[in-house]
């Protein structure tokens, strides 16, 4: 039996030849591959036919005409002798990520690859998807990714049509977003984004696993996944995710400064609600060295105005010094998220996460997406923390940030099946990095 370590059609169940497999197990023919004249990068897999005599053959040689040609190494399949196939090497996971051409997936994809998320012992696909535009963009990664060698890494698909892309993805790492340009309103960023979440989500719900977890790194974040969500209902709601990582992580790090600690001193840190200036750090549940951040920093005036106002306006001052938004610490971030739900929480911290509100043990309104603290027992699942406090200034500005979103939901109601848009902000909160 043939086993592809290249681009397998849906529903193929082909496995990946585990790594360590005897050099007398698979030989590996060279193949002169063709670039795709088309959207989607995607080879046929018949072992079958294609692999005789314990020897490895090209697949573009005998793709079909309705299927594309596909890339380098990945296309080629390899036989295996029954005692060398899959022992120890866990079933391949399929993840997407949208604008992988762009700087954030230029760091996450090699982090992917390379086992630092999923481990050391799981075997991964990369389904890359792109634009017309980044689509030659998209080749020069897939070079880059086959010149790298990572044994970890068995597929890897480009394309531009997501209900291709997205066919039976386990993660979908939704990265690329229309930027705000030069006067563009913050109404119209929503609406455009909107309009580019509300296609995945159908496309997703149409050919994804059932179980497929989305995180959605474009901005606006919160309200993306919301509508996301919202059109594919066939997904349970709580498997999509706003990334409010990064912003965790600055908090994390201004609080180690001022406490002359490393950041691994530091726990217990929120992110409550939007990605946006009315982003709430929580240092009331925050601890250094196990011990309340208000006991160890004892400058009241400092947490509640320099810290938060830090913290939320960092991305703009990283623009200020670097001359572009944050790429490689927000691909650190998107690890980190990723690592927080395939891992299981230390006893007693929890991380942060955009989640879907509903049923929430807080108060905060229902059927939003809103950032809150989250444990996981490291299946890919997670449950809100309920041991936490709340004083009049936390709360005070988490009903902000609700607010905001409730408001955002209005103006994107149009794309989430609940009438007519109506877009009345209070105010243009969005991140500095944004404008």
């Amino acid at each position: 039996m043939g086993l592809s370590t290249a681009y397998s059609p849906a529903g193929s169940g082909l496995v990946p030849a585990p790594l360590g497999a005897g050099a007398g197990a698979a030989r590996r023919l060279s193949a002169q591959v063709r670039r795709p004249r088309l959207a989607t990068v995607r080879c046929s897999v018949d072992a079958a036919k294609q692999v005789q005599d314990g020897v490895a053959t090209a697949v573009a040689a005998e793709a079909p005409a309705s299927r594309k040609e596909c890339f380098g190494v990945f296309c080629n399949i390899y036989d295996l002798k029954a005692e060398d196939k899959t022992k120890s090497w866990k079933k391949l996971v399929n993840i997407a990520v949208s604008g992988a051409a762009g700087m954030i997936s230029n760091h996450l994809l090699f982090k992917l690859a390379s086992g630092e998320v999923f481990g050391q012992d799981q075997p991964i696909a990369l389904k890359l998807l792109g634009s017309e535009r980044s689509f030659q963009a998209l080749e020069g990664v897939a070079i880059e990714l086959e010149d790298s060698l990572y044994p970890l890494l068995r597929e890897v698909s480009i394309g531009i049509d997501p209900y291709e892309v997205f066919q039976d993805v386990d993660w979908a790492l939704l990265i690329g977003a229309k930027p705000r340009g030069p006067g563009m309103e913050r109404a119209a960023l929503l609406d455009i984004n909107g309009q580019i979440f509300a296609d995945q989500g159908k496309a997703l719900n149409a050919v994804a696993s059932r179980n497929v977890k989305v995180l959605i790194v474009g901005n606006p974040c919160n309200t993306n996944a919301l509508i996301c969500l919202k059109n594919a209902p066939n997904i349970p709601a709580k498997n999509f995710h706003a990334l409010t990582r990064l912003d965790e992580n600055r908090a994390k790090c201004q609080l180690a400064l001022k406490a002359g600690v490393f950041y691994d001193k530091v726990s217990n840190v929120t992110i409550w609600g939007n990605h946006s200036t009315t982003q709430v750090p929580d240092f009331l549940n925050a601890k250094i060295d196990g011990r309340p951040v208000k006991e160890v920093i004892q400058d009241t005036k400092w947490l509640e105005e320099e810290f938060t106002m830090t913290v939320q306006k960092r991305g703009g001052a990283l623009i200020q010094k670097w001359g572009r938004s944050s790429a490689a610490s927000t691909a650190v971030s998107i690890v980190d998220a990723i690592k927080s739900l395939v891992t299981h929480t230390p006893e007693g911290d929890w991380f942060s996460t955009g989640v879907y509100t509903t049923g929430n043990p807080y108060g905060i309104a229902e059927d939003i997406v809103f950032s809150m603290p989250c444990r996981s027992k490291g299946d890919g699942d997670y449950e809100l923390a309920t041991d936490v406090s709340m004083d009049d200034f936390l709360w005070e500005r988490i009903k902000k940030s609700e607010t905001e979103l409730l408001a955002e939901k209005k103006c994107d109601a149009h794309l989430t099946g609940e009438g007519d848009a109506f877009c009345d902000l209070p105010e243009d909160t969005m991140l500095p990095g944004e404008k």
